[in-house]
């Protein structure tokens, strides 16, 4: 954890949270997208409707913690989200390993992905840290 995370004042938190919130909406959106494609041409409904639940999930509940009613209540939030996102890297890369998606189709999305599991991460060291301080 670097220093700055420890000092990070409203302002900065509020910054990082929009930043989260955007990018996890933009996510679901090329999540539902890969789930028609997947629905519609590969016919893999099972895994599909998985990977559309878990992906569209991390945004939801990143909205949800916005408004959260304690700081417990938004660090709660923020893991079960983390926990979504890395649920969806697992039927991203199981969706791969299997031929369903082209390297390029991967990598793109899993690095978005990837991206959001950093930036949670880093919200839920950050507010665990301010909890206990």
């Amino acid at each position: 954890m670097e220093n700055g995370e420890l000092i990070m004042n409203n302002d900065d938190r509020r910054q990082r949270i929009n930043v989260v919130e955007e990018r996890s909406y933009q996510f679901s959106i090329r999540i539902i997208n890969l789930y028609k494609y997947l629905d519609e041409n590969k016919r893999i409904y099972d895994i599909a409707r998985q990977l559309l639940r878990s992906g569209t999930a991390i945004g939801a509940l990143i909205k949800e913690a916005v408004h959260a009613q304690s700081k417990a209540d938004f660090l709660n939030k923020m893991n079960v989200a983390l926990k979504e996102a890395n649920e969806t890297i697992y039927w991203l890369s199981l969706l791969h390993d299997t031929n369903y998606l082209k390297d390029n189709e991967f990598l793109s999305i899993n690095n978005d992905c990837e991206e959001l599991l950093k930036l949670l991460i880093s919200i839920v060291k950050t507010t665990k840290n301010n909890l206990n301080h």
